[in-house]
């Protein structure tokens, strides 16, 4: 059946919106989940627990939720915070553009807004990090304007809810999907609506084996009156993630520090500390690799010794295999060709810089 939102969907959602609206608000008000962001109506806090939350569990975001607001308890603490001070505070919570989005953002707010977080919708999109999902959820919660949020979890709910057949993660079916969505957000208590489309999401309408013997709108649910709830949504099969290999030079000097650089400022986990190296080029050996790599980021020449370890990681778009070895300085200076910058660095300055998980897992085995 083909799904137009301009005919049977849109006639569907003007029927069931007061039900749904009032089915769901009524189960949200004694089954919401208790989180530090919904005892609060700061702008603030519920903006740094969104960008957080993003392709994040809240079980993972809620320590270093209150771990942030701790060192950086208003906008302008954090925008004149260093931004290694803020790489720090979010390290290991992954997708560390967040974190850069949300220093760069708390600078504009300061200078632009007056340090307010913007209450319209053109305004508060202008931010960086801020997309038309976030915009979404801080404005109907921070602010209670009718605004929807519309993620993953919310996509599917309504695909089960309207037995939408055709695959969500494609452009077009997007759009709509925000379409429809917009189409039942309520005017009145907007941000308490799309928090108990994510609760629903989050506990009971899951991606596998719903429970929709306790859903508090499965008698709207076209899915559940169909069968299709395991069926629904359709999503289309992902490519296969690729695997890479890299390689780690583990540098000391006379005095026992070690050898670190901080990567590009923009690109993969940007503005971290790392050891010194890079990927391994289709047909190169490791050992050459590393050479070549510590060559070109640093300019120095370095002889390789015996391999330390091996660790295994998996980023959001491919999996890798980092090689440490450890290495001799031959030849140069160090100096910071393709990084931004380089010391050497004792086990106390290590605790202090920013590092992404893959090199802390390097330099806890050896």
């Amino acid at each position: 059946m083909k799904w137009s939102i301009q005919t049977t969907i849109m006639s569907d959602a003007d029927k069931i919106k007061r039900l749904l609206n009032r089915q769901l608000l009524t189960w949200y008000r004694r089954n919401q989940r208790s989180l530090p962001w919904r005892e609060t109506s700061d702008p603030y806090r519920i903006w740094i627990s969104e960008i957080m939350l993003q392709q994040t569990q809240v079980d993972t975001v809620i320590p270093y939720y209150h771990r942030f607001l701790k060192a950086f308890p208003t906008v302008s603490s954090l925008a004149r915070a260093p931004l290694q001070d803020v790489l720090k505070v979010w390290e290991n919570l992954g997708y560390y553009s967040r974190a850069r989005n949300i220093h760069a953002a708390a600078r504009v707010i300061v200078e632009k807004f007056s340090g307010r977080i913007p209450d319209n919708l053109e305004a508060i999109k202008t931010l960086p990090g801020i997309g038309q999902y976030s915009a979404g959820a801080i404005l109907s919660i921070a602010y209670g304007q009718a605004h929807p949020a519309v993620d993953g979890n919310v996509r599917r709910i309504l695909c089960r809810l309207f037995a939408i057949r055709k695959p969500i993660d494609d452009a077009q079916e997007k759009k709509q999907l925000f379409e429809l969505a917009a189409s039942l957000i309520p005017a009145r208590h907007p941000g308490d609506f799309n928090q108990a489309l994510m609760d629903l999401g989050a506990t009971i309408c899951k991606p596998k084996n719903p429970d929709c013997s306790r859903c508090p709108v499965a008698n709207l649910c076209q899915a559940q009156l169909n069968n299709l709830q395991n069926v629904l949504p359709i999503i289309r099969k992902a490519p296969a993630i690729p695997y890479r290999q890299a390689v780690a030079a583990v540098i000391r000097n006379l005095d026992g520090l070690l050898l670190v650089v901080q990567r590009p400022a923009s690109g993969l986990l940007a503005s971290l500390w790392k050891l010194p190296g890079g990927f391994i080029k289709a047909g190169e050996d490791t050992e050459k690799s590393l050479r070549r790599s510590v060559k070109e980021e640093l300019g120095i020449s370095i002889r390789t010794g015996k391999h330390l370890t091996s660790v295994n990681h998996t980023y959001t778009h491919f999996r890798i295999t980092l090689h440490a070895y450890e290495c001799r300085l031959l030849k140069g200076t160090p100096k910071p060709l393709e990084c931004q910058n380089w010391r050497w660095a004792s086990l106390t300055d290590l605790k202090k810089l920013p590092l992404s998980k893959i090199d802390r897992m390097i330099l806890a085995e050896i």
